[in-house]
């Protein structure tokens, strides 16, 4: 076996293309993490991991294990505020001017039928994504780090043209709403479910009895929702916590009776049009 010395690291030569690289590292790592959990403290989970440094023009290459040296150091507290840590180490250790991360996962959560009381597992598709650079000083504050995180949340609409103008009943489809928030003030991922659950006409189950079934349909019925209605109800909502410098609100409904989906979008802060 060769010494340690005496192997070569061609990654570490220097490179004389003179072209600097934005973005360097690891993508589509599958690991499982640990997150805070409100009810149960924290949660173990399983997530698609994105890692990246900048990498100057006079390096060949960066060192991709380090990537998962240091993610698997912190894949046991992955709290909001770990993320940026944990990027911040990345960009040390590379001697990188930039680091950038996205940690994509399902978080679970138990939630019981409106009347039967059955409890089922529900899975909300969840985002953290950001970047640190080199003005970082530790304080997620100041303007070297960047931080969001994104919750989707299924829902059912039931749409009002069809229940103004039909003799029976109303179409009704499933729908995701998405929303993505600067990280301000710590907050809670069930929270930001249950404010997009109540601005729908009715929330999504994953176990029902007949009693339960016919609880939300009706309830569905009682409270038609356009895609504009639902973003416009649950930007309404974010807005009035004020606890986000910026953030964004889309709903996609797969509709029912129509070959495609219908799309609403709006965000507030620096790149909003208001």
């Amino acid at each position: 076996m060769k010494d340690l010395k005496t192997i070569p690291d061609v990654q570490n030569q220097a490179d004389h293309r003179d072209v600097p690289l934005a973005k360097v590292g690891i993508k589509g790592l599958e690991y499982p993490i640990t997150v805070l959990d409100r009810e149960n403290k924290i949660q173990h989970t399983s997530a698609k991991v994105d890692l990246y440094a900048d990498l100057p023009r006079h390096f060949k290459g960066t060192h991709m294990s380090r990537f998962i040296e240091i993610f698997h150091q912190y894949r046991e507290d992955l709290s909001m505020p770990r993320f940026l840590d944990m990027l911040n180490a990345i960009r040390k250790e590379l001697e990188a001017e930039s680091a950038f991360g996205s940690l994509n996962f399902p978080y679970f959560i138990e939630k019981k039928a409106p009347i039967s009381g059955l409890p089922g597992i529900m899975s909300y598709q969840c985002r953290y994504q950001g970047w640190v650079n080199r003005q970082d000083s530790g304080n997620s504050s100041r303007k070297g780090k960047h931080f969001t995180v994104a919750v989707s949340v299924p829902v059912t609409t039931v749409c009002p043209c069809s229940k103004a103008i039909s003799d029976r009943g109303a179409h009704n489809q499933r729908g995701i709403v998405t929303v993505e928030l600067e990280l301000g003030p710590f907050f809670w991922i069930e929270d930001i479910i249950a404010l997009v659950e109540k601005a729908a006409s009715s929330p999504v189950y994953s176990l029902l009895k007949r009693e339960d079934e016919k609880f939300i349909t009706e309830q569905a019925y009682d409270n038609p929702k356009f895609v504009e209605d639902l973003v416009r109800d649950v930007y309404i909502d974010i807005k009035g916590l004020n606890q986000f410098p910026r953030f964004s609100v889309e709903a996609e409904n797969f509709e029912s009776i129509h070959n495609h989906s219908a799309f609403a979008y709006a965000e507030f802060g620096e790149h909003n049009r208001e």
